[in-house]
Order: C-alpha cells, then sequence, then structure tokens
C-alpha cells in the first residue's frame, strides 16, 4: 500500500473510532439531562458549522484527529440546570465512561464480524469454540530480507510468499528452516508468489549454522465461526484488553526500572537501565507510527487487516481512556472522585490547572513519541 494512502486511510479510521467515543458521551449527557452544546469532528479552528433542529452546534473542523463533544457547563462545580456539573456523581460517571463502552463495543462488533470471515490469531490460547471453529493457516511469507544474504540476492522480497524449496511443499516455518537447513550451502529453486503472480528462483544457501537463508518468516493463521462468532467477539475483546493491559504495565515497568537504574553507580546496572529504556521505545507507536507503517502494512493484507487493526485500536482507546491519566477520561473521573472523597469543593480553577498540566504532560509524551517513531522510519 502506498504510504500516503496508507496515512489517510489511517487517518480517517482513527477519526471515526474517536467520533464513536465522543458520539456516546452525547448520547448519555442528553439522556441524563445535560446539555449538549457541539459535537465536532475534527478539532478547531472550524470549517463548517451547522445548528441542528435539536439544538446542538454540528461542526467540521479543519484538524482532523479526531473530534469532540462541548457539554453545557462542563467543569465540576457548574450547578446550573442542564450543566453537566450539576448531574449526579452517578450520572457523570455514565457519562464520562460512554465512550469507553462505545469503543469497546465497536471492538466486540469488528472481532465478531472477522471470526465470520477469518479472525487472526495472534496471542497464545485465543479463545474459540472447538465445535465451532476452522483454522486457516495462510502460506509462509518473508517479512523481512537480510541485505547481502541469499534471499536478498535471489530477488525475494518482503510479503513474498513461499511456496516450496526444492519441490517440498512449504506449509509451516518450520518446515522452510529445516529444509534449508538440511541444504545449506547448496543452490535450491524457490517457488514463491508475489501479488497473486507465481514465479521461481534460485537461492545459494549460507553453510552456516545461523543466517541459512536470511530472512524473517512469519505465518498468519486466523479461525473462522459461525453461530458461536458473537461469543468469539465478547471473549476476543476481553482477552486482547488484558494483554493491553499487561502491555502497559510492562511498559510502565521498563520505563521506570530504566530510569532508576540509570541512576545506579553500577556500570552493569546502567547498562540494563538502558537496555530497559530501549525496550520501553520500541514497545511504543505514535500516530506517525500507527498511520505512516502499521496502516500501509495491514492494507497489504486487505480489508480483513485493516478492520483488525482498527478493532485493535478501538479497545486501546478504550484501555486508554480508563487510565487516570489527567485529560481524559479516566483521569477526569478519578480527579471528580478524589475531591468527592475528600469533601472538598473542585473549583473551576483547580480543575483547569490540574486538566493543563495532564494535557502539557500528554502532549510531550506523544511528542516524544512522534519523534521516536520518525527516527525508527529513517533507520
Amino acid at each position: 500500500m502506498d504510504l500516503f494512502f496508507g496515512i489517510i486511510l489511517g487517518l480517517f479510521v482513527l477519526v471515526v473510532l474517536v467520533v464513536l467515543h465522543e458520539l456516546g458521551h452525547a448520547i448519555v449527557a442528553r439522556r441524563n439531562g445535560v446539555v449538549v452544546e457541539e459535537f465536532g469532528i475534527g478539532f478547531p479552528p472550524r470549517a463548517w458549522g451547522k445548528k441542528l433542529k435539536n439544538g446542538i452546534l454540528f461542526s467540521l473542523n479543519w484538524l482532523p484527529l479526531g473530534g469532540f463533544v462541548k457539554l453545557q457547563g462542563e467543569h465540576d462545580n457548574a450547578k446550573k440546570k442542564g450543566d453537566y456539573g450539576a448531574a449526579t456523581f452517578w450520572q457523570k460517571t455514565k457519562i464520562m465512561f460512554a465512550g469507553v463502552v462505545v469503543n469497546w463495543l465497536v471492538a466486540v462488533v469488528i472481532f465478531t464480524g472477522l471470526a465470520l470471515v477469518g479472525l487472526p490469531k495472534i496471542i497464545p490460547n485465543q479463545f474459540s469454540v472447538a465445535s465451532d471453529t476452522t483454522t486457516i493457516t495462510k502460506p509462509v511469507e518473508i517479512g523481512q530480507v537480510v541485505a547481502d544474504y541469499p534471499a536478498a540476492q535471489a530477488g525475494l522480497q518482503s510479503g513474498d510468499q513461499i511456496n516450496s524449496i526444492n519441490g517440498v511443499a512449504i506449509d509451516s516455518t518450520d518446515t522452510l528452516i529445516a529444509v534449508t537447513k538440511e541444504n545449506r550451502g547448496k543452490t535450491v529453486g524457490v517457488l514463491y508468489e508475489r501479488e497473486g503472480k507465481e514465479s521461481s528462483t534460485v537461492v545459494s544457501l549460507r553453510d552456516t549454522e545461523s543466517g541459512v537463508f536470511g530472512a524473517t518468516l512469519g505465518q498468519q493463521a486466523s479461525i473462522r465461526a459461525t453461530w458461536s462468532a458473537p461469543i468469539v467477539g465478547v471473549v476476543t475483546t476481553a482477552q486482547f484488553t488484558w494483554v493491553t493491559f499487561e502491555g502497559l504495565g510492562h511498559l510502565i515497568g521498563d520505563l521506570f526500572s530504566g530510569l532508576f537504574l540509570q541512576l545506579s553507580p553500577n556500570e552493569a546496572s546502567r547498562q540494563q537501565g538502558s537496555a530497559n529504556l530501549e525496550e520501553a521505545s520500541n514497545s511504543v507507536a505514535g500516530p506517525v507510527g500507527i498511520l505512516g507503517t502499521i496502516f500501509p502494512a495491514a492494507g497489504q493484507g486487505g480489508i480483513e487487516s485493516i478492520l483488525f487493526l482498527a478493532g485493535i485500536i478501538s479497545l486501546t482507546l478504550a484501555v486508554m481512556n480508563t487510565l487516570p491519566i489527567p485529560a481524559l477520561d479516566g483521569g477526569s473521573w478519578f480527579l471528580m472522585a478524589l475531591f468527592k472523597v475528600m469533601k472538598k469543593p473542585l473549583t473551576k480553577e483547580k480543575e483547569e490547572t490540574i486538566k493543563g498540566i495532564g494535557f502539557m504532560v500528554l502532549m510531550g509524551l506523544v511528542i516524544l513519541v512522534t519523534i521516536g517513531d520518525v527516527a525508527k522510519l529513517f533507520k
């Protein structure tokens, strides 16, 4: 997929998911007596706006990075009729987490639909109903070729599907590795498929213990269901959500342990700290990483891969908005709940200050991650 088209597609999917998230806030707010003043797609400056019959200003804005909903009296201490601040604690909780619920529901719908045609199997013990499951295994595919190694010298490229080597059908990555090791130092014939066209080439394998072929390999397995597809969609969303929380836990652990070890006078500890920080950096992808590399790669796998990635991003948005990060839904709720427990008023000034600091820290992290994404692209 062309890089530019991949970025446009990624932006479109991201905007749709964020708009659905904000729509959840708007619907639940209106159902709980809170006035919705504006529903916007993109972020200001405003390009176009129209007042709807229900009194909501619908706007299209120039920055295509998501969307927003503006409620009347958004500060916690606002008390006029129709103000968000005048709602009860339970009503505010429902409004705050409505977007999270919508994102999870979107993920469930996407994974349910994919289960009917082929849901990628990406984690061990991924859920399926054994009596209603067909496992589909795609051909072995080259991930990346190593420059000046046999696969690259033979003209093989990333995305090529390996059908056979020396007449031996390649049905798994283990088979390919076994066949190439058996023929170390020999020249073998390779039958491969690229963009739907089958071709052949010869590869002079290295006579070494490792790097015989010179390429990373992948093989995508997927599961297909019928009546159990909705169950698979729900449970898979729960599994992926848990894995996402685990990944965030490891990321935070690597980050803080890396920073702590960097301060150690011991050289071995500092080296371990550097390794932990590098691991944390490699685990994070920001807007450039998602839109510039991940979506073009997903596009090569067709609409199913794009939908699968959209489902993953949707549940990731849900997870991130449950965390107590200021400027996000979870942080706003945590702040409101904290002041309620302390039985202290959350004034407009305090709320704006805390959320402002949180937003600046969040944007700082986004900028750092984006710089890292750009560096990875140039590498």
